[in-house]
C-alpha cells in the first residue's frame, strides 16, 4: 500500500511520493536487510517491480506530451491484472 501520502513533507519533486515508496519498499527487502545486497542490486534483481513500473511510469508520463496515452498497457494495470488474462 503506498505510503506517500500519510504525513510526508512535500519534496517538490516529480513522482516524489512514488520515490520514496520505492525507496522503502527496496530498503526493507529481505534482499537489503538479509543478504545485504545493495538496493541498486536488489533492484536490478526484480525487487520492488510494481513500484519500480509505477515510477517509470510516473517520469515517463512527465515527459512525454500526451502522458500515459503512449505507454504500454502492462504500465497501467497491476501484476494481479496481469496474471487474470
Amino acid at each position: 500500500m503506498p505510503k506517500y501520502y500519510e504525513d510526508k513533507e512535500e519534496d517538490g519533486q516529480a513522482c516524489g511520493g512514488v520515490r520514496e515508496d520505492l525507496r522503502q519498499c527496496l530498503l526493507e527487502s529481505p534482499c537489503v536487510l538479509q543478504e545485504n545486497k545493495s538496493p541498486k542490486q536488489c533492484l536490478r534483481e526484480g525487487h520492488c517491480r510494481s513500484l519500480q513500473m509505477t515510477f517509470f511510469a510516473c517520469k515517463r508520463s512527465m515527459v512525454s506530451v500526451c502522458g500515459a496515452a503512449y505507454l504500454p498497457s502492462f504500465f497501467l494495470f497491476s501484476e494481479e491484472d496481469h496474471l487474470d488474462q
